[in-house]
């Protein structure tokens, strides 16, 4: 008679990590080693050059695999952070090899056919996957769409203007390198007092920013489109409808980066179908999953990416009825975008999807 595997693992899903070695990658083996152990295998999977490292999750040495169609055989479940194109590629033979896939890039987020899903939003949306994808919305629509979802349950959303003030980070490994190298270059200069000075002295290293992003703010992140809007702003326009189940819902966004390397910032003027009051709207957000409510101004409170940052929740403060409209809110949220914003909200999602393994 063959041995019965008694392990504790035994029987649990089989998790495969596509992009271990990135920068969410390895947010995403934290995540995964603080959460409820509810997966067998975990399986570390990057490209070639990477094969053959170790990286510890659930305080155990794992070696990285290359990514070929091999690696994925026994796969229950696939999580993906990797390019668009690498995503574009690959995401379908996942698929196709019978795991349930949840990607974190842009590729699938729009596609009729692959739900969107924020898990304190729209949950029930995960298990309508014909294409066996669930796609991972953008970080700065991750932000803000928590504590957005929470309100438009109660009042009914009509409207959405929203500033983003997003993180060096959003933008990669390189983006981080490029703002602590500009840092560096300006610290201890007069430099950002004289018109073009900080230009000059920055010269061809504004990495992946076409602005330096040191001492300034660069209101542009993404690649153009139509009449002057970005990528990026069109990004949290569309997913921000889809999410909330409000295809006609107006949007207007204006990206922005700024000298942060982590945590992307909002602000939010929502207006909704009634006559909305301050206190409701704090009781909401106070007692709503994932959303920290940090509002007194009196005391110096409020939201801020150094009080965010390496944190999980949504923090929401500056909650005020617009001064002359009385359907509408202003908040200013902040969230990690590696945490929720990427790692936390893709492993969230494929836990919804282990628990039907259960």
């Amino acid at each position: 008679m063959a041995e019965t595997d008694r392990s504790p693992r035994a029987g649990r899903p089989t998790l495969a990590v596509v992009g271990a070695t990135g920068t969410v990658g390895s947010v995403m083996l934290r995540i995964l080693s603080q959460h409820a152990d509810i997966w067998g295998e975990i399986r570390l999977i990057a490209s070639a050059r990477s094969a053959g490292r170790k990286l510890a999750v659930r305080g155990e040495e794992c070696e990285v695999v290359a990514l070929t169609e091999d690696a994925f055989d026994g796969v229950d479940v696939a999580v993906f952070d990797v390019p668009d194109e690498v995503a574009g590629e690959w995401v379908p033979v996942a698929a196709a090899k019978g795991a349930v896939v949840v990607d974190n890039s842009g590729t699938f987020r729009l596609d009729p056919e692959v739900p969107l899903v924020v898990p304190e939003v729209n949950p029930h949306t995960v298990r309508n996957r014909p294409r066996g994808i669930v796609a991972n919305p953008h970080c700065a629509t991750l932000s803000m769409i928590v504590a957005l979802g929470a309100l438009h349950a109660e009042f009914g959303l009509c409207e959405l203007v929203v500033s983003t003030y997003q993180a060096v980070s959003g933008a990669g490994r390189d983006g981080v390198d490029t703002l602590r190298r500009q840092t560096s270059l300006v610290a201890g200069t007069e430099l950002g007092t004289n018109p073009g000075d900080l230009r000059r002295a920055v010269g061809d290293g504004t990495g992946p920013f076409p602005e330096p992003v040191a001492l300034n703010v660069v209101p542009w992140a993404g690649s153009v489109r139509e009449d002057g809007w970005s990528s990026e702003e069109m990004t949290v326009r569309d997913e921000s409808r889809k999410i909330l189940g409000l295809p006609r819902l107006p949007v207007a966004v204006t990206c922005v980066r700024v000298p942060v390397v982590t945590t992307h910032s909002l602000t939010v003027h929502a207006r909704f179908e009634d006559e909305v009051t301050v206190g409701r709207a704090r009781e909401i957000l106070a007692t709503a999953p994932g959303v920290v409510l940090f509002d007194d101004p009196a005391a110096g409170e409020f939201p801020t990416p150094a009080d965010a940052v390496g944190t999980d929740p949504t923090w929401v403060g500056r909650v005020r009825r617009a001064l002359d409209d009385p359907t509408a809110l202003e908040l200013f949220v902040c969230g990690d975008n590696l945490r929720k914003g990427a790692a936390l909200n893709t492993v969230q999602i494929a836990e919804l999807v282990a628990a039907e393994f259960a």
